[in-house]
């Protein structure tokens, strides 16, 4: 689909878009806000996925846990509108700038999935590490949103 990786000069320095997917033909992309710059979420696509976001200019990934493609807000109504799309050096990592509005980006309610911060220092007991919640109000209810749409989060 894209340009086959023929050498490290052309990968790095070329003009040709040649992704590197990994064993299961995913790359992992962040997707960060481009008003505010704040990360969003983390995700992957696989090559379909990526061909759809450049093409629709909307954010399309591959949901690992359903095991398909997903437009990003298709259900909850906050489509990732793609701002811009850049590629690391070696070409095996995206950033997606996009613009959602006043909407959000995680299926939990929150507007970025780094809604967390974990602490610095020294860790007395690895079992109850506590985070911080530097969001604190939700954008949405995911149950009202996503009604019976099942939780794409694995245990």
């Amino acid at each position: 689909m894209f340009k086959k990786r023929d050498n490290i000069q052309e990968v790095e320095e070329g003009k040709y878009l040649s992704p590197k997917f990994d064993k299961n033909g995913l790359i992992p992309v962040i997707t960060t806000d481009f008003k505010t710059g704040d990360i969003l979420m983390h995700g992957y696509m696989n090559a379909e996925a990526l061909k759809k976001t450049i093409e629709t200019k909307e954010a399309h990934y591959w949901s690992r846990s359903r095991n398909k493609i997903w437009h990003k807000g298709q259900v909850s109504g906050f489509i990732q509108k793609i701002k811009e799309i850049r590629i690391d050096d070696d070409q095996d990592s995206i950033w997606l700038t996009v613009d959602i509005n006043d909407g959000a980006s995680c299926h939990v309610g929150y507007r970025s999935c780094f809604y967390r911060s974990i602490p610095l220092g020294k860790i007395v007991n690895s079992e109850k590490v506590e985070m911080k919640f530097e969001e604190k109000n939700k954008v949405f209810d995911p149950k009202k949103v996503y009604k019976d749409e099942p939780n794409p989060t694995e245990l």
